[in-house]
């Protein structure tokens, strides 16, 4: 839903803080509209050189290595990129002096002419807006449509959605996957908006459980009556959102059969919307690991059927999908011992479903950066379920710490179940492969699932888990 008058760009005074992703497509956004655009980053001109040469053909001014009070001076909007936080003094100052804040994602939905899927959650907003995604490109030549449609698919997932503005038609569909970063500050809601769930994270940035879920809640706070609200069922701060949404309420869960939405049961995905119950598949036919990616192809089928996605075609895709880069992928096999990718597990949260995703002995690789997170639950579910732990990074000896704890003082009707053998501190990710490829055994699975940020000794995540393959590879 976008606001009655959005801002007007031509001729205006933008301010951009940070030159990532985000930031260089906003700007040549902006540039290109007619705007008077100063881009900010706290990072010198040697390390953006790429960055600027993308947008050399436009009229832009830098400030490099700091945000001056200064550059607020005849500013009519401030823009921030995703990691660009509301407490620092620039930002405070703008507030202080009436200039309205935005970002990418605002200017976009403000503007875009076709429906969105706005998607969020703390885990699996990536791979079920990947899969709704599918569903939407493998319908878009489908005879049920009235006419064909062009499927555009972005947001934090890693395209800037901004860039494609002005080539998107309305009839198209839109879908986004939206973080609480971007999600803070936004005054404008999606047409069709879905919470997956939200368990800690980000704390490090947004203090607090209660700003973390006011963050969430955001993208559905501007809907109308006529929208539509897809909520996940078995989280309970995704479903005490209900009561802050104009919209349509839908549901999705793995065990309760909700009123409007999609569920399993009996080992049976089920869509149930207006015209009745419709089977999607069977849950043992979808290629994805693990509960957690059952609820986001629930979620997925939700989204695609308000869409228009024949059915037929949510059931081909739910079924063939195996999944998006960093996300428990399959690396290789060696020695009889399977290698998976899991670096995306940037909180211990994310790491519990990438354990519970699997009943062979496990090899866990964690560690990285922590993000003032809870550990607790993540530690007994690692001694009942991981052979071998190996920890690494900043994290690691806090990890390790918390994991013997559990072990020490756990409960003590619990302690048959308990799998695990020993913990390996390693200072690096690279001694942490190692370290497993000596310590595995055949059948067991060694799985990079690190509940930590990548920041410690990388750029992010995807930089970590390509590492991660590469190195595995070379065994």
């Amino acid at each position: 839903m976008r606001e009655d008058s959005p801002f007007i760009i031509h001729d205006s005074h933008v301010v951009i803080l940070g030159l990532a992703r985000q930031g260089t497509a906003l700007a040549r956004f902006m540039a290109q509209e007619g705007a008077d655009v100063t881009v900010s980053d706290l990072r010198d001109e040697n390390r953006l050189t790429t960055r600027i040469a993308e947008l050399d053909d436009l009229p832009i001014r830098y400030v490099l290595g700091e945000h001056p009070l200064s550059l607020l001076d005849g500013a009519d909007l401030l823009c921030l990129s995703g990691g660009v936080p509301l407490d620092i003094p620039i930002v405070v100052e703008a507030q202080r002096r009436g200039i309205p804040l935005s970002n990418d994602a605002q200017i976009f939905l403000e503007r875009c002419p076709a429906p969105i899927i706005g998607i969020t959650g703390s885990a699996g907003k990536t791979t079920t807006t990947a899969l709704v995604g599918e569903m939407c490109r493998a319908a878009e030549h489908s005879p049920a449509l009235r006419k064909e449609r062009h499927t555009w698919v972005g947001g934090n997932i890693g395209h800037p959605l901004i860039a494609d503005l002005n080539q998107i038609e309305p009839d198209d569909w839109v879908v986004m996957e939206l973080s609480s970063f971007q999600l803070e500050i936004m005054t404008a809601s999606p047409h069709i908006a879905a919470v997956l769930n939200i368990t800690p994270n980000h704390l490090d940035r947004h203090k607090t459980m209660e700003t973390y879920i006011a963050a969430k809640q955001n993208i559905l706070t501007h809907q109308g009556p006529d929208e539509f609200a897809l909520l996940g069922y078995d989280d309970a701060n995704a479903r005490s959102l209900a009561l802050e949404t104009a919209a349509h309420l839908l549901w999705f869960s793995g065990g309760a059969e909700v009123e409007k939405g999609a569920f399993r049961t009996n080992g049976e995905l089920t869509l149930r919307m207006a015209g009745g119950d419709r089977m999607i598949c069977h849950a043992a036919e979808v290629q994805l690991l693990g509960r957690h990616n059952l609820l986001n192809v629930l979620a997925a089928c939700v989204l695609a059927e308000l869409a228009g996605v024949p059915l037929d075609v949510m059931r081909r895709v739910a079924t063939t999908f195996t999944g998006v880069e960093h996300r428990l992928e399959l690396v290789r096999e060696w020695n009889g011992v399977r290698w998976y990718n899991d670096s995306i597990a940037t909180a211990p949260e994310r790491s519990l479903a990438a354990l519970r995703s699997f009943e062979e002995p496990i090899l866990l690789l964690a560690g990285g950066r922590d993000k003032k997170l809870p550990w607790g639950e993540f530690a007994v579910e690692s001694v009942q379920r991981v052979r071998r732990l190996i920890t690494f990074g900043e994290a690691g000896p806090m990890i390790a710490r918390e994991v013997e704890e559990a072990r020490e003082h756990g409960d003590k009707k619990a302690a048959g179940r308990e799998r695990l053998e020993g913990i390996t501190r390693v200072e690096t990710m690279e001694e942490a492969i190692g370290a497993a490829a000596r310590l595995a055994q055949s059948g067991d699975v060694a799985l990079l699932s690190p509940g930590g940020t990548s920041f410690d000794a990388f750029r992010d995540f995807a930089e970590r888990g390509d590492r991660f393959k590469e190195l595995v590879q070379e065994l």
